[in-house]
This record gives structure tokens, sequence and C-alpha cells, in this order.
């Protein structure tokens, strides 16, 4: 391709050196200079033989990863300044007041928040959090100058967020106020129900060390985070755009239907054609199937030859073979024709079948316009990325049309030589757009679809130049909106499970990681990583994924690798915010194991309401089916060097749950209604301290019923949940304003839900086994297929006690009936009309007495447990046991250090539930590692 004088002029512009910069102490004489030395210090790096053995390490040449990077700031592969970086930026934080500690409650964000605005729309990317909804967490965790943190970063969005908490008017567009020294305030309630004002964080940028697998993701997080002079910018794009129409715009000419008028195609339709099966005629599929008036495409429709009642699945393909000179061989591809021409004369626009001269310019580009560099990659293994084989699209090319491929290459070349990297972001962009897996959509909005692809039979080949002159000019608003010269985000491409020279380094870590098979993201970045020459090195993915040979158990394991990895470069006392978007209750308890191996203590879990746009606790695991938040933390230094010392003692319990009780948040809100808070139930805060000891490899020296009677002697109760006394105050004051806790809603799945349904139910009301029995009956709806459903009478015989009449009434009772009816106030507790009122119902008892309920259900529980020990066989899919007996022959189990009797029981149990049951697959993952170290 010729370089015109056009092109001569505008390299002339983009080349002029900017001013004296500065960067990990060293001054440049200007950027150019500053990126030429990190260059080379860089290709030293390269030729080390070690630094390419780093796990996830890109696919790429030496020249290809280092014409990708911009050094230090972002490296497409490792990069070796992060730690100075580190080292630098924490000394330029403020000196902190004498006697500060660091305290944050969890917190949750909507994150449906901000998606329409020009930053989300830069850029396309399979999966993005919005940087508004990133930015609460961050001004809730950070201070100005705190270093954040994302492994799995795509495009960039939390170095983005990091960046707009120093930006006034960003900040109050999520609602809060800005005092004139910086000071953010939010909206609360006081204690006389009025809205107020409370600071809560410090307007000023942040810190961001974003790291991907995916050479791709951090090539778009580095543009998303590169400050760009939007006049200049602006400027070249309009002579950019001249280039590229003067040089391809003949590849998208036409003629109107007067036979004269030169017209611009806006796209052209390609269809599959098939073979009827009864006349064994062509068919275009695009001729038959759409009904342009309707603005659908029929799933059924008649053969116009023959009249056959017709579908896709009841067709066979029909085939073309043809030489493919780039690859020097014949290939065997489904045929596609171009069936409809959409094109413009004087701004109206028309539509027509193509002409003969629509035909000889294709033939033109196949001959001439195919003289550029393009990737011709067969597409790397994998069920998404191998997806098209079978219609013979085996290769990069052949995802795109002849015309759409030249072009994309003639834009690329001048992106590369302009030397302004955000040319070459928005090719990205656009490459995407101009494959044939631009879906048709009758009713406008051609696109193809995400987290696939797939290749749809009726393709829209777009003008990829008005596609392309769009994306520069939503760039250029991008660029304006994010303003910012300062450099906040520095970018390494590789595994986040490596060793990192950050030693407990980060104020906060916020993941969006991926989750299980949802999306396998090198197969879907592969076609981009093409463009770019540089790809990502999978075998570290976390990911399930058949072709590369990984289950659960291997997705598990890289998590919490990559987990164990932002735990060692986390300060103590700080926390990690994980993103969970999944339908399956395998991988949420996968993840969840994967944070509590790390040494992660897992805080608060919310649901993400998109449709109330409420945060609502998460309760089961049906919600899943929603987008969920976890909150996590490191513990203090303190605490961690006190339990070894207390850890074979009870004062170790106890520890655990004084500084638990800190991290946990003292209210929930709902608008204005007051919420219970999960994590301060007392069984969840017993499951969380076994869970804590079993992973520090310690037998757990408390029986629940020690548990339960130290933990009402040592805290305070308050509606069912336990405080420290410097909580409890504030509880009770928001409690005076907003009300008694709104239960959460609770599904009854199985034999443990199905307890704490009828405690939450009991407590609130006693009530007669008749009474209860329909209010039961309502809730059984989704029943775990593998467990036995246990009758209700003996659910409550094993877990509450029955008041029979005999002796006084029990408190609970008394209570309740004292606050419902006025006759039975200031009554003795053994006045014959209280009793008769009280008779026959059931309540919840004390934690002296739960403890010997307790007892005498475990009894039970382990001796059918026994009976799954002596078990010959495995479990069926369709065979029912009762999970409550594995769960505690499993802890029992493991205080008897019997790690085999755990491993073989779980190896009688259908994988499905096992990975599905939290309690089981942390006694049963903890079991197989201790027993590979004996």
């Amino acid at each position: 391709m010729k370089e015109t004088s056009l092109f001569d002029s505008l390299l002339e512009e983009t080349q002029k050196p900017s001013g004296p910069v500065t960067c990990l102490g060293m001054t440049f004489e200007n950027d150019e200079a500053r990126r030429a030395h990190f260059t080379e210090e860089l290709r030293k790096k390269l030729r080390d033989p070690e630094f390419r053995k780093i796990e996830g390490f890109p696919i790429g040449s030496d020249e290809d990863i280092l014409n990708l990077s911009d050094p230090p700031y972002y490296t497409a592969c490792p990069n070796p300044w992060i730690a100075d970086f580190i080292a630098e930026w924490e000394a330029q934080k403020p000196e902190q007041p004498e006697g500060y500690h660091y305290h944050r409650e969890p917190f949750a964000a909507d994150v449906s928040e901000g998606k329409n605005d020009p930053i989300y729309n830069a850029h396309s990317y399979h999966t993005k959090v919005p940087h508004k909804a990133i930015m609460r967490y961050i001004l809730h965790y950070t201070q100005p100058g705190d270093i954040v943190f994302d492994g799995f970063c795509g495009t960039g969005m939390t170095g983005v967020a990091a960046q707009m908490c120093g930006d006034r008017e960003v900040v109050m567009s999520l609602g809060y106020q800005v005092k004139p020294d910086g000071t953010i305030l939010q909206e609360e309630v006081d204690e006389g129900g009025k809205k107020v004002w409370k600071p809560f964080s410090k307007l000023g940028v942040r810190k961001a060390v974003l790291n991907d697998l995916s050479p791709a993701a951090t090539f778009l997080a580095h543009n998303y985070n590169l400050y760009v002079d939007t006049a200049s910018f602006e400027n070249e794009v309009k002579k950019f755009i001249k280039i590229i129409e003067r040089e391809c715009g003949w590849m998208y000419e036409t003629t109107h239907t007067d036979g004269v008028t030169k017209a611009k195609v806006n796209y052209t339709i390609w269809s599959d054609v098939f073979v009827c099966p009864d006349c064994t005629n062509e068919i275009v599929f695009w001729n038959v199937a759409v009904d342009k008036e309707s603005e659908t495409v029929n799933d059924e429709f008649q053969c116009p030859n023959c009249q056959a009642s017709l579908t896709k699945r009841n067709m066979d393909r029909a085939w073309v073979t043809t030489y493919d000179r780039f690859l020097g061989e014949t290939i065997r591809q489904a045929k596609q024709i171009p069936a409809l021409i959409n094109y413009s004369v004087g701004g109206k626009r028309y539509e027509k079948k193509p002409d003969e001269g629509d035909f000889e310019i294709l033939e033109k580009i196949e001959n001439e316009g195919l003289d550029g560099w393009f990737p011709i990659n067969r597409m790397i293994e994998g069920h998404e990325s191998r997806r098209n084989d079978p219609v013979g699209i085996t290769h990069t090319h052949h995802f795109y049309s002849p015309r759409n491929l030249s072009v994309m290459s003639k834009i690329l070349y001048l992106a590369d030589k302009s030397e302004l990297t955000p040319f070459k972001f928005g090719f990205l962009n656009t490459s995407w757009h101009a494959t044939q897996m631009r879906q048709y959509n009758p009713g406008g909005g051609h696109r193809p679809r995400t987290g696939t692809l797939y290749m749809p039979s009726i393709h829209s080949e777009g003008n990829m130049i008005p596609v392309y002159k769009k994306k520069l000019n939503q760039l250029v608003q991008f660029y304006k909106v994010k303003s910012h010269r300062d450099r906040v985000a520095i970018i390494q491409t590789m595994s986040s499970t490596v060793d990192s020279s950050i030693e407990a380094g980060l104020d906060y870590v916020f993941i969006d990681p991926p989750f299980g098979a949802n999306l396998n993201y090198s197969e879907l970045n592969s076609i981009w990583e093409a463009w770019l020459k540089v790809g990502t090195n999978n075998a570290e993915e976390a990911i399930e994924n058949r072709s590369q040979n990984k289950g659960i158990d291997e997705y598990r394991s890289l998590m919490t690798q990559c987990f164990r990895q932002a735990y060692n470069q986390l300060k103590p006392g700080r926390w990690m915010t994980v993103e969970f978007s999944n339908t399956s209750a395998g991988i949420w308890n996968n993840i969840q194991t994967a944070i509590s191996d790390a040494g992660f203590i897992v805080a608060n879990v919310s649901v993400l309401n998109k449709k109330q746009g409420s945060i609502m606790a998460y309760t089961t695991p049906t919600a899943v089916k929603q987008d969920l938040v976890i909150s996590a933390y490191k513990p203090n230094g303190g605490f961690e060097d006190r339990f070894q010392k207390e850890a074979q003692t009870e004062e170790g319990v106890w520890d655990f749950v004084r500084t638990h009780l800190k991290y946990l948040p003292v209210t929930k809100l709902q608008g204005v209604l007051l919420l219970m808070v999960p994590e301060r139930d007392p069984r969840i805060l017993f499951d969380q301290m076994i869970a804590f000891y079993v992973r520090k490899g310690y037998p757990v020296p408390i029986s629940s019923q020690e548990f339960q009677i130290g933990l009402a002697q040592r805290f305070i109760e308050r509606d069912g949940m336990y405080f420290l006394p410097d909580q409890v105050a504030e509880y009770d004051r928001k409690k005076m304003t907003s009300g008694a806790p709104q239960q959460l809603s609770m599904f009854v799945s199985d034999e443990a839900s199905s307890i704490q349904w009828l405690r939450q139910l009991i407590k609130e009301k006693p009530q007669t086994f008749s009474d209860i029995t329909p209010q039961f009956m309502q809730q059984l709806g989704g029943w775990s297929k593998n467990e036995a459903q246990l009758d209700l009478r003996e659910l409550l015989n094993q877990n509450f006690l029955c008041y029979d009449g005999k002796g006084p009434v029990p408190e609970q009772i008394h209570a309740y009936l004292s606050t419902n009816w006025k006759e039975l106030r200031n009554l003795p507790k053994d006045d014959p009309a209280l009793v008769t009122k009280a008779r026959d119902r059931w309540y919840v008892p004390d934690p002296k007495k739960q403890g010997d309920l307790d007892k005498l259900r475990e009894r039970a529980l382990l001796k059918e447990f026994e009976e799954y020990k002596q078990r010959a066989k495995k479990f069926t899919t369709r065979e029912k046991f009762r999970l409550e007996a594995v769960r505690a022959g499993f802890k029992k189990a493991w205080q008897e250090r019997d790690y085999a009797v755990i491993a073989a029981v779980a190896d009688k149990i259908p994988n499905n539930v096992l990975e599905e049951d939290p309690k089981l697959l942390m006694w049963y993952d903890q079991a197989v590692t201790r027993m590979g170290g004996e």
C-alpha cells in the first residue's frame, strides 16, 4: 500500500516529541525517550530463559511483545517494574495520624449502574463491571494513594475506577457529596429518622496494579488507562478516516437501481445455501426463511421448487471447494452467497439484489485487494474456538469476507504506522464486527453474539469504514471524559497464580474472576490476539474446559492459587471483593472454598437484585441465579500470631469470634428497612470457626453446645444475632429508627434449610404441629433430589421442644402469648389459662437444652453415617441419603484425624452432591490435602 503525502503529514503530526517526563525516579527528554529506554531494558529481560518460564508467559516473539508493550507502565508479558512502582507509591503516601487504625465494614454495590456512558462503551468485552460500581467499593475501602489490585483485570475497569476516584464530578454523580477539602459524604438516616450526610472517604486518585492472562485483555486495559490529548487525537481521526476512505472506499461502492448513480454500501447480507432433501435443488436460506414484514426468521419454511416443508435440521448444506492461496491448500467450506445489498444514495437507504457490477468488485478484491498482512492462524484447540471447523472455518482469516479482511489489514497497517495507540484500540473492536459472526437482525442492530464464536446462517457484512469511524469518534468522547494525565495503573500479562514480588503491599483487592465453564476467554480472545501477534498461554487459565483437560477440581485448584497470591500480597486486616456471576451452585461452592483455602475469611455475601435495584442479603444456594458480591478479609497480623499460641485452647475460639465480629456489618438495610445479618447467627459463627480451624489444620477444641453457651456468656445477643459491646449500641440506635429486623425469605431444599426455616418460624411465633404443617408443606418445592426427606415431626423432635402442659410455661412461649393476648399479660407462668393456651406449642430451646438435643441428634446422625461407611458400592444419582449424617460423620472423622474415612465415603457420593455442598467440599478438600502430606 502506498504511503501518500496525506499519510506522511499524519506521521509528522503524531511524532512531535513531548516535554521532559519523570518515571521511577528517572527524568527523560520526552515520553518517546522514556519508552525507548525501558523497551531496551525489557528486551534484555526477554532474552533471559528463566523470565520466559514464568507461568502464563504469553505466546509471541520478543519483537511482537515489545511492539505491543509500553514499558514500564504496560508490558504484554510479566512486568519487572511492579515492585518498584509499589515502593514509590508507598513512599508518596501521606503519614497517617498517630494511633490510626484501619477499619471498614463490608460493602456491596449494584453492578448494573453506569453501563451506558462513553467509558463503558469505548470497547466491548465478554464481561465487564461498570467502573462506577467499582468506584463505590474503592471509595469505601481505601484512601487517596492506596494501592488496588485486580488479578483478572479484563478491560481494566478497576484502573479507570481508581483514577476516577479523584474526579469530583464523577464522584458526585454516584449520589455522594464532596466538600471543598475533598471529604466525601454519603446519605444516611440518623437516630431521629432524619436523612443526614456523613463522611466516609476522601477525594483523590488511587493507584492500581492490573493483571490478566490474556494479551488482548491487558492491551485493552492499557488503552483504557492511557492519557490521550483529545484535541490532537480528534484532528488525527479526521485525517486517518480520509486516508482509509481513499484507499478502501471503492470496495463498498455499488450502482443505484437506475443503473447510473454511484452509491455506498451500508451492508451486504450473506446467506447459507442448503440442498432440499426431496428435490435436491439448492435453497438460499435468506430467500425462504426471512419474513421482512414481521421482522422474523422462520424455523419452518417451504422449498420454492417442490413445496416440501423444511427446517435447517432436515437439510444438507451446499458446499464449495476452493484453493486457499494463503494456506497453499484446497479447502472445502459451506456455501454462502451475497443475497441482498443495503446502500445509500443522497441520504436515503435502498435495497437490491447484487448485480454484475457488485460481483466484479468482489472478484477484483479477491485478485488485487488482499495484498497486506493479516493473520492466517489455525484456530486454537477448544470447543468454542473450533466450533466452526465442520463448515470449513478453520483459520482466523476464514472468519472474514475478502473485502472486510482487506480493509482490516489496511486499517491495521495505518494504525501501526501512526504510533497513536488508540487507532489500534479502535481497530480491535472493529475487527470483531468485521467478522462473519455479525448476525443479521431483522429489527436492526446487527452484531455478533456475545460469549461465543457462533457463525449465523445469515450474516451482515458491514461497511467497516463508517463502523471504524464511529468507534474512533466514541474514543474521542471517551478520552474527553477520562482526561486525567497521571498514570495510576501498572499493567502486566501473566498468570495470577505466580508468586509475586509484592509482599503484603496492597491495600485492597477487587476481582471479577472467570467462573467455571461460563466463558472460554482464551478461545474467544484468540481472534483478537491473532491480529496482535501475541496469544494467551492457557496452561494456567482458571476454567472448566474439556479441551484443556480441566474439570471442577482443576478449576478450584487454580482459583485457590490465584486467591492465595492475592492473600499474600494484601496487607493484614484489609479486604478483597469478589464479583460472582454464575448459575451453578457447584461453582459457587468451589469459589467460596478457594477463597477460604487461600486464607481469607468471608464476612458478607450480598445479592445484587437488578430488577429492584437493591442489595439483598444472600440466604440460599438458589440465589446464585443472581449476581453476588463476596466480601472477604485477611485477618490482621496480631490475631494470626495469637492464634498460633491459642489454637488448641478454648481461648483461641473466642479470640477468633471476637475478631470476626469486628469485620461483620453491624446493620444491613434494604431502603429504610432493617434486615437480619445472617453472618451474626450463632450457627453460622460456629461454621465459620470450624472452617477456620480445619483449614489451619487444628482439631476444634469445643463442642456445638459449649460454643452456644460460651457465645451467650461472652457476647451480647440481639434478635438472634451476636455483637461486641461497642457494636450493640449502634444496632440498638438503628433499630429504634427502622423497627425490628425483617426476616429474610428462605427456600427449603434440604434437611439443614428445613431446620433453619423452622427455627425462624417458631422463634417468631411458637405454634402447634397442626399450625406448622401447612406452612411447611408450602415451602417444599425444590428438595434436593439426592437427599432423603425427613418427616416434619421427626425434624421437630430432633431439633426443638414441645410444651406438654406440665410445669411453668417456657419463657419464649410466655413472652409471645403475653405480648399478643391482653388477657394473658402479667399472669404467673403456671396460671391455668396461660398453660392451656401454651400447650402443644413448639419452641426453640435455650442453649443448654439445645446442647442436649444436639447430642441426641448427632448420635442418630453418626449411627446413619456408620451405615454409609460399611456400604460397598457408590450411591447412584437416583438414590437418596441423609446429607446431615455425612456432614456429622466427616466432622467426627476430622477430629479423629481419620482422613481416609472422609475420602472413602466421599467417593461413594455423587460428584455433583459433593461439589454443591460447601461443608462436605471443605472436609473432603482438607482431608485429601492432609493425606497427601502424610
